[in-house]
């Protein structure tokens, strides 16, 4: 069992690290400074943002993901809408599949230009490190292998950039992650990080005005092995409570709800049914965040997104 469990995970984590090196969210677009360094103090406030992932609870050595992120504006005089304004940031990222074990730590700087007072472009750099681990603990072969058995570290330099427009209504997000096509030190012989992009948009309906219906995609395209299509509608009532559903191509099912309390916080939990084989060993995927931020906005409308403002 332990030999079949073991050729499992190399196979996973080799389809993992090579086709998709960066981990997935369900819930990404309530997160979306953890994945585009634009979102850098877009906002007029600190905003803090958590979340943990476990994926297909049951399965040994299955995915467990999570990061913490601070967004920070800097303040500027502006005399003109298209004088900019700056942002900084950073992100804690934590990434374990198998053996294999990912963290990354990032600073953040991005700049936002109003063209007028809806529409704004962001431009964003993340800078920083990556650190990955390989500990062979608790996998034996039937022949001695030292591929398998040695255990391996090493850190190296990661970036990415990140471009997002947005109006009142809608927005349009591009990031190109692992800009830095480090080789990987002591875990295998020919890995290295590779280029990965990601596009995501999203648009406000509004319904009455206590509701919002916000409907958006994200497509993430890994240097080889599919491409990854995730949708989302979220349901906003009186922008406090969020309702949603998602699907995730040839993968899973997804039920998000996201509950403000008294603007500031906010807890969000997102279930995901597995759809793909591995159904057949664990079904089911949660993820669970929590957000604080300094903002107090004066509400135009009850149904207003932060995103938009």
């Amino acid at each position: 069992m332990r030999k079949l469990l073991f050729t499992f995970l190399i196979l996973s984590a080799s389809l993992n690290f090579y086709a998709q090196q960066i981990p997935q969210y369900s819930q990404w677009s309530l997160h979306q400074f953890a994945g585009n360094p634009a979102h850098a103090g877009i906002k007029k406030c600190i905003d803090l943002h958590s979340l943990y992932r476990i994926q297909w609870v049951g399965f040994e050595g299955a995915p467990r993901s999570g990061f913490f992120t601070a967004s920070i504006p800097l303040y500027s005089k502006r005399r003109k809408y298209l004088s900019g304004r700056h942002g900084t940031g950073f992100k804690f990222e934590t990434d374990q599949i198998g053996q294999f074990n990912v963290n990354r730590f990032n600073v953040a700087y991005a700049a936002h230009f109003n063209f007028d007072k809806f529409n704004r472009l962001s431009l964003g750099l993340y800078g920083g490190f990556m650190q990955m681990g390989y500990d062979p603990a608790g996998i034996s072969t039937t022949l001695p292998d030292p591929v398998v058995a040695s255990e391996g570290s090493f850190v190296t330099p990661d970036a990415s950039f990140g471009a997002w427009f947005n109006s009142e209504k809608y927005y349009v997000g591009l990031s190109l992650l692992n800009l830095i096509p480090s080789r990987w030190e002591n875990v295998g012989y020919s890995s290295r990080n590779r280029f990965h992009a990601s596009f995501n948009a999203g648009y406000q309906f509004a319904i009455k005005e206590d509701f919002s219906l916000l409907p958006s995609a994200q497509v993430k395209i890994p240097p080889r092995g599919p491409v990854a299509i995730d949708l989302n509608l979220m349901f906003d009532i009186k922008n406090t409570i969020g309702i949603g559903v998602g699907y995730r191509n040839t993968d899973a099912l997804i039920a998000i709800l996201n509950i403000k309390i008294k603007e500031q916080f906010s807890i969000a939990y997102s279930f995901d049914y597995t759809l793909s084989h591995i159904q057949l060993g664990a079904q089911n995927t949660h993820e669970l965040s929590l957000r604080f931020t300094t903002c107090r906005p004066e509400r135009r409308s009850t149904a207003s997104c932060p995103l938009f403002e």
